[in-house]
């Protein structure tokens, strides 16, 4: 039965991500690209100096029922920056072959300009309830600016089935194998540890989980960015290798080496931009229901977080752990997940090391991604069913992580987020080309001002 489930699932999988989406995908960003002028190329020192350029600024308190326009980014970035950056990179170049991230690249690119729209008008439609509580999204916007309530209730469908696969399940299971690995540790006691912290977190509201994502996200990131630094140092000379491999089976079949099984060009297309999609989030949809919550002076100031993020994300994090994978050739081990990235790190660390460092990344990225996944799981429940129905159902969300934990082969749920990724990422695009005529004023309006 669970086979069965699982062929469904790939077939399911395979035609919503089949050549007529990462058409449409691309149609959106190049339209939203040009519209902007390529904002994202011809601005993008400004985007820097208006976003990580002012984060050590003084400001003042913020509203208790809002994030600084900071802690939305981190909290974001902890949605993103996780197991999509190392699992999933290293899935995608082990299914798509090293062509994969030459299209992560081109995701990446346009992404930056979709991420920034869809953040924006998040901002301009959000609403504020009788208690004070804001709730923003492509939910609010489809349903606010365009009137679209089956296509807002698809999206919250969608986002739901995704926090519940993509983080609260995938999150946790990839720990719990990891700690299980190296360290023979139960995965139902990692798993059930971090569904507490999760809870420990989220029950206390956005200005917890935002200052929770400010302290550990930035911290985290730069942590594993030096880990990956110096094995590319060591491995320099294999660098250019690696890159010209990138471009080479961008648009070639990638050769079978090793345990590698070679791949097709549509494979390196379909699971570049599948896994750059989940990774950076551009254009899924997720992230404006975070930057909802900023306390900014304008709606396009907090869309320039939104470009940012996804630089930070894949241009440089992605981009890390695939250029360890290439150059230290451990793609031809065979090896997939979470074990190419632990190969890669062994052959320059001591084994113990990189299990060590793979293992507390992996606890560091997989726990702010569940936790930053949280506020696009109550957003998607109480626009589908309201806040009372959201204070039992809360409970719902930590528990996947826990109940499959023992299961050792998950990896092809990762379907199911794919899955969910299109069905949250379609609605979400087409709203975008509705109201990018929306964007362009407020972007115009911020900028001669």
């Amino acid at each position: 039965m669970y086979d069965l489930f699982l062929t469904v699932v790939t077939t399911v999988s395979d035609f919503m991500w089949g050549p007529w989406t990462m058409v449409f995908i691309a149609f959106v960003s190049v339209f939203l690209t040009v519209r902007a002028r390529f904002f994202q190329v011809t601005r993008f020192g400004y985007i820097l100096r208006n976003t990580f350029g002012t984060m050590f600024s003084r400001r003042g308190d913020t509203d208790p029922e809002r994030m600084t326009p900071f802690q939305a980014t981190t909290t974001s970035l902890a949605g993103t920056v996780g197991m999509g950056n190392m699992a999933g990179v290293a899935t995608a170049l082990s299914i798509g072959g090293p062509g994969a991230i030459f299209w992560m690249w081109v995701l990446a690119f346009f992404g930056m300009i979709t991420k920034a729209v869809e953040v924006t008008i998040a901002v301009h439609y959000r609403e504020v309830d009788e208690h004070g509580h804001i709730h923003g999204g492509p939910m609010y916007y489809i349903r606010k600016a365009l009137g679209w309530k089956s296509l807002a209730v698809l999206f919250s469908v969608g986002v739901t089935i995704n926090c519940f696969f993509s983080s609260s399940l995938l999150q946790a299971h990839t720990v719990g194998r990891a700690f299980n690995a190296s360290y023979g540790l139960n995965p139902y006691l990692i798993t059930g540890a971090m569904a507490i912290v999760t809870a420990m977190v989220t029950i206390g509201g956005v200005r917890r989980i935002g200052r929770f994502c400010e302290a550990l996200v930035p911290f985290m990131t730069v942590s594993y960015l030096i880990g990956g630094s110096i094995i590319l140092i060591n491995n320099i000379s294999e660098v250019p290798a690696a890159i010209g491999e990138i471009f080479r089976y961008a648009l070639a079949p990638a050769p079978a080496l090793g345990g590698f099984a070679g791949a097709a060009v549509m494979s390196a297309i379909q699971m570049g931009m599948a896994r750059g999609m989940l990774s950076n989030e551009a254009g899924l949809g997720t992230a404006p229901m975070v930057h909802a919550n900023a306390e900014t002076p304008h709606p396009f100031r907090q869309g320039l977080w939104g470009a940012a993020e996804v630089f930070v994300d894949t241009t440089v994090v992605c981009t890390i752990t695939a250029f360890v994978i290439l150059s230290s050739g451990v793609l031809a081990n065979g090896n997939t997940g979470i074990e190419m990235l632990l190969d890669a790190f062994a052959t320059f660390y001591s084994p113990e090391l990189a299990s060590g460092f793979i293992s507390i990344a992996i606890l560091t990225f997989c726990l702010s991604t569940q936790i930053g996944f949280f506020v696009y799981f109550e957003t998607a429940i109480v626009s589908l069913f309201g806040e009372t129905f959201f204070r039992y159902a809360k409970w719902i969300y930590f528990l996947p992580g826990v109940v499959f934990a023992g299961i050792t082969n998950v990896d092809q749920l990762w379907a199911l987020a794919n899955i969910s990724v299109a069905a949250s990422a379609l609605p979400n695009l087409v709203a975008l080309l509705v109201l990018s005529g929306v964007f362009m004023a407020l972007m115009k309006d911020y900028v001669s001002g």
